[in-house]
């Protein structure tokens, strides 16, 4: 029996190190897993009866050296599965009455069983974590409960004799309860105290049947290892991280909601500059900032600095002519023309080559279309709204350099016709433009 005993516990580690390998391989490339496979080692004391109460068929019981190996799978934070083996001698006499005072007159007078082997699985419950708001607790209380087998051999001396009768070796069902205490001393070391009580199915575990079940003890102290690398999922508190996500929830939501009421002021502030900047009172065309001459009647036609001016009279003219000259400095003026970012103010490096349109059109007559567009950063509003006032102060600009307001048509078309990808840079900075077509 004892090389069967010995046979099963590797065959365990065998499926130990495949099982640990397996779920390396499965959280491969994922967040780093917790460590859920652990052997433990203990040694203690073994009884032959419970202090639950309840009587053996030997009134005296003795502490008997006893050792242990265990095999465990951490399932969840609180569930466990646990394969125990344990060796060692259970002892006992009737040196002593029973404690209700009652004496003992079994024809056996002691008797010593030697515990073969017993094997058994059962469920570990954590029942107590020390601080559920630590995600990585130090220590813990547990409680388990199953089933297994044990082999024994008893060895009992008659009353008035002192000649030792060994007994045949037995097999019978066990079923193990239990309480412990677990102590982390590193991330990979635990200090495991215990009690087990282990109910037999039989009435000679000790060599002599009274008419009731035998049952023996076993209280033990060990060190559990625990395998793979990361924290150990027997201390993770869930009620932690899930309160951590939720703060960390919170504090984003609260960042979001901080960056949306800055950029809504920001908005604001750019619709109230733009409106100042294009605020054309008497509607002639002429920004109120550049016009010098303020409430002109309506339908009059005033020059680029909003002053009336006389009409000439209208030159018939067959066919407008634009040279490539022209068209050089429509294009020269296209490519410098820059705007301050998200709002419709000219930069000064701008102005030359708009000076040149300004007087290409004094000089021509000619007219001119001018198409704001955007790329689609932005709501589709906000890129109409921009696209139309940054055409506008174009107009604005050209006209307080002389050109005529009247031949200058000013419109936007937001991001609605691109000439390129918005979604490179490089795309999206040809799509922010304002397009010149003279005619």
């Amino acid at each position: 029996m004892k090389q069967n005993f010995l046979k099963f516990f590797p065959i365990a580690l065998a499926g130990l190190i495949i099982g640990n390998n397996a779920q390396a391989q499965e959280t491969s490339g994922q967040k780093p897993s917790l460590r859920t496979w652990s052997i433990g080692v203990n040694a203690g004391g073994l009884t032959g009866v419970s202090p639950l109460g309840g009587q053996n068929d030997f009134s005296n019981w003795k502490t008997s050296f006893g050792y242990g190996l265990y095999i465990k799978k951490q399932i969840s934070p609180a569930f466990a599965l646990r394969l125990d083996g344990v060796r060692g001698k259970v002892r006992g006499d009737n040196a002593e009455p029973f404690n209700d005072g009652t004496v003992n007159t079994s024809p056996i007078a002691s008797y010593s069983t030697d515990l073969k082997y017993s094997a058994s699985l059962s469920a570990q419950v954590n029942m107590v974590n020390w601080s559920m708001f630590n995600q990585q607790n130090n220590a813990t209380l547990y409680a388990m409960a199953g089933g297994g087998f044990v082999n024994y051999e008893p060895t009992t001396v008659a009353r008035g004799s002192s000649t030792e009768v060994t007994g045949p070796s037995v097999n019978k069902m066990i079923v193990p309860v239990g309480v412990g205490a677990k102590f982390r001393l590193s991330e990979g070391i635990n200090f495991d105290l215990g009690w087990t009580i282990n109910f037999v199915d039989g009435d000679e575990f000790d060599g002599y049947a009274r008419g009731s079940n035998d049952k023996y003890n076993y209280g033990y102290a060990g060190l559990e290892f625990a395998l793979g690398k990361g924290k150990q999922l027997a201390f993770f508190s869930p009620t932690a991280a899930t309160y951590e996500e939720a703060l960390a929830a919170k504090n984003t939501a609260n960042a979001l909601k901080s960056d949306l009421d800055a950029q809504k002021a920001e908005n604001a502030k750019l619709r109230s500059e733009m409106n100042d900047l294009l605020k054309d009172s008497d509607g002639d065309g002429v920004a109120d900032k550049l016009d010098k001459c303020p409430n002109t009647p309506t339908g009059t036609v005033v020059d680029g600095s909003g002053c009336p001016i006389k009409i000439p009279a209208p030159v018939v003219t067959e066919k407008v002519i634009v040279t490539e000259a022209d068209r050089k400095v429509v294009r020269d003026a296209i490519t410098n023309l820059e705007f301050d970012l998200g709002k419709a103010t000219i930069r000064s490096k701008s102005y030359e080559t708009l000076n040149r349109v300004a007087a290409l059109l004094v000089e021509k007559n000619f007219s001119l279309k001018l198409a704001g567009h955007t790329d689609n950063t932005g709501s589709k509003e906000l890129n109409l709204r921009l696209s139309k006032e940054r055409a506008e102060s174009v107009k604005a600009y050209l006209v307080s350099q002389g050109a005529n307001a009247s031949r200058i048509e000013a419109t936007g078309y937001g991001m609605g016709q691109p000439i390129a990808t918005n979604k490179t840079a490089a795309g999206r900075q040809q799509n922010r433009r304002v397009e010149f077509t003279l005619y």
